[in-house]
C-alpha cells in the first residue's frame, strides 16, 4: 500500500504533467474541496490540472510529511510565475477525500538572505511529534493570537532562523513584525517529527488571510520558521461552498 506521502506525490505531480488519472487518487463522490478558487471534487482538479499544464509548470516538492489520515507538503510551483504553497489533504485509505492550501507568490529572499523554501529539510524526532505538536499549538495560541509578544521567549531562542519574505532573523524582528499581522484563530496543527505546520486564520495589513507557519522544533525550542500568506476571497468568488477552512 502507498504511503500517503507517495498518493500526495502522484496526485500533485498532474500539475506538471496534465494526466487525468492523477486526480484518480481523489474520491470524486466524497471529496471536500476548500480552495475557494477550485471548483468541487475530482472533475475539478483534471481540469484545473488540464490548464496549468499549457503553462509548462514545473512542481518541486521541498518538504513532504504524513500526520495519521493527513499528508502535508511545502512546495514551489512554477505555473506562469513561481508560487510557495502548503498542501494539506486528508486520506480514508488510498482516497484522498479533503484537501486545504495556502498558496503565495515568491517573494525576498528576505534581509537575512534567506528564501521562502530553503533550509532544514530532515525529518527527526518521530517520538517526539505529539510534544511537538503541543508546543507548537501553544507558542500559536498564547503568542500570536493572545498577542502575549512579551512570551516570545519562552518558545524561542534569540536566534531564530526565519524564511518569511518581509522578516529577518530573529525573536526581535519576529516580534517587530505582528504590527501587521492579526492571528484569531487556530484551525488545525499537523506534525511529523520535528516539524509542524500551524493553520491560522487572521490578517495581514488588514486584509483577511490565510496564515500558514511551519516550524522546526528542535529541543523543545522553536528554531526556524517559514510561512506562506494568501489573501480569502470575497464570498462571492469562491467556486465552492466549503470554506478556506
Amino acid at each position: 500500500m502507498p504511503s500517503k506521502k507517495d498518493l500526495l506525490r502522484k496526485l500533485l505531480m498532474g500539475i506538471e504533467t496534465g494526466d487525468a488519472m492523477a486526480a484518480a487518487v481523489v474520491d470524486e463522490e466524497r471529496y471536500i474541496q476548500h480552495n475557494p478558487q477550485t471548483h468541487e471534487g475530482g472533475e475539478g482538479l483534471a481540469v484545473l490540472f488540464a490548464r496549468l499544464s499549457k503553462t509548462n509548470p514545473k512542481v518541486t516538492f521541498v518538504r513532504v510529511f504524513e500526520d495519521g489520515d493527513f499528508a502535508f507538503a511545502h512546495n514551489e510551483y512554477d505555473f506562469g510565475g513561481v508560487r510557495i504553497a502548503f498542501e494539506v489533504f486528508r486520506f480514508e485509505g488510498e482516497r484522498a477525500v479533503e484537501h486545504w492550501d495556502n498558496i503565495q507568490r515568491i517573494s525576498g529572499p528576505n534581509a537575512s538572505g534567506r528564501g521562502m523554501t530553503d533550509g532544514a529539510t530532515a525529518i527527526s524526532d518521530l517520538n517526539k511529534t505529539e510534544a511537538n505538536r503541543a508546543l507548537a499549538r501553544d507558542f500559536v495560541e498564547t503568542v500570536l493570537i493572545g498577542r502575549c509578544f512579551d512570551k516570545f521567549g519562552d518558545y524561542m531562542h534569540e536566534a531564530l532562523i526565519q524564511h518569511t519574505p518581509d522578516i529577518a532573523d530573529s525573536v526581535s524582528a519576529l516580534s517587530a513584525s505582528m504590527e501587521n499581522y492579526r492571528y484569531d484563530r487556530l484551525h488545525r496543527v499537523l506534525a511529523e517529527g520535528n516539524f509542524a505546520l500551524c493553520v491560522c486564520e487572521g490578517a495581514k495589513n488588514g486584509v483577511h488571510s490565510g496564515l500558514y507557519n511551519l516550524f522546526r522544533i528542535e529541543d523543545g525550542w522553536i528554531v526556524e520558521n517559514w510561512t506562506t500568506v494568501e489573501t480569502i476571497p470575497p464570498r462571492d468568488q469562491w467556486k465552492n461552498d466549503n470554506g478556506k477552512f
